[in-house]
């Protein structure tokens, strides 16, 4: 009688190990990888995926390459070069609208971390109508538009954006772009205390930091990037209880990002919510939804942003990332 108990208790080990994610016989899926910038903390649950062997826990071999200023993740994802892209959600339409087959299947940001920053004394980001704003260039086919839309702003506000808080820190009547995880901190380190309006919170729809890939790996790969997007999102629960090992791996990649940066990022990603905001607290870590890309069309159609008789649903896809529902 013990050799067949021995044999159902073997058995139910085997059952419950596969389920709880912790045995994959056959060899490592590899995955390559790109972020949208240099090692950061807004890249931080990717690091701690990686840091804690959640991804080879999934049976995923993955390399993490930093994206920066002269790198087109989404042309290097078309390229055959890298298997996963991160990127703004209007990028991928922008590439959706040129024939570009890629499509987004997560996105990490559940609210867009770009801002306004004003110096102390204004208290509603209407007041800013008719000021001077430093703006890139780029910003006029992203959240500029629709500021002129949602708040009647015009060009004539319009200043040149060098991607230096120096005009800010000069000129007191001068507002600025940046990302809540970053310039901030900046402006507060050279003894201002600045008066921050994340345009999410105003309406701005386009999700941040998604998860790209080509349609042709979409439909070869499916269980692969399911893997990764879960994998990824338990390391997204993981870094915003304890960034430590995370951000071990960022510092190692990006010796240049200190502490202070690193923890000042955690903790707006944490107050914001920029991770577990939205549709996240109920449908999970990297989620997306319907409404929220068709409120993103809809943007660029008020905007004149888009181009007449483009499909632009193809741009994402839910299949997915509702499947993995790692709620924060």
């Amino acid at each position: 009688m013990l050799r067949p108990i021995l044999r159902i208790a073997a058995r139910v080990l085997l059952v419950t190990a596969c389920t709880a994610g912790l045995v994959y016989a056959q060899p490592l899926e590899r995955i390559v990888f790109s972020t949208d910038w240099l090692a950061e903390a807004e890249h931080g649950g990717f690091y701690q995926a990686e840091a804690e062997g959640i991804y080879r826990k999934y049976g995923l071999d993955v390399t993490i390459r930093m994206g920066g200023p002269q790198i087109n993740g989404l042309q290097l994802l078309a390229a055959g070069e890298i298997d996963i892209a991160m990127s703004d959600a209007l990028q991928v339409i922008s590439a959706v609208e040129h024939d570009v087959p890629v499509v987004a299947i997560a996105a990490t940001f559940q609210k867009n971390p770009t801002v306004l920053i004003a110096h102390p004394g204004v208290d509603r980001i209407e007041e800013l109508k008719g000021r001077p704003i430093a703006i890139g260039s780029a910003s006029n086919t992203t959240f500029w538009p629709w500021l002129r839309h949602t708040y009647g702003f015009t060009d004539s506000q319009k200043r040149p954006y060098a991607f230096s808080v120096q005009p800010f820190l000069a000129e007191p009547s001068l507002s600025q772009q940046g990302f809540v995880t970053s310039e901030p901190y900046s402006i507060e380190k050279s003894g201002i205390k600045p008066v921050v309006f994340l345009l999410a919170d105003y309406g701005y729809p386009p999700y941040s930091e998604t998860l790209s890939v080509t349609r042709k790996s979409l439909a070869r790969r499916a269980d692969v990037l399911e893997r990764f997007v879960r994998a990824s999102a338990e390391g997204w629960k993981s870094y915003l209880a304890d960034p430590a090992p995370g951000n071990a791996l960022i510092r190692k990649a990006n010796p240049a990002m200190s502490d202070d940066l690193l923890a000042y990022g955690w903790r707006e990603i944490r107050s914001h919510e920029l991770v577990t905001g939205g549709a996240a607290r109920r449908l999970g870590l990297l989620t997306m939804t319907d409404r929220r890309w068709q409120a993103t069309f809809a943007f660029l159609r008020e905007s004149g942003l888009t181009r007449a008789g483009v499909d632009y649903r193809r741009a994402y896809t839910l299949d997915v990332v509702r499947t993995v529902r790692v709620v924060p």
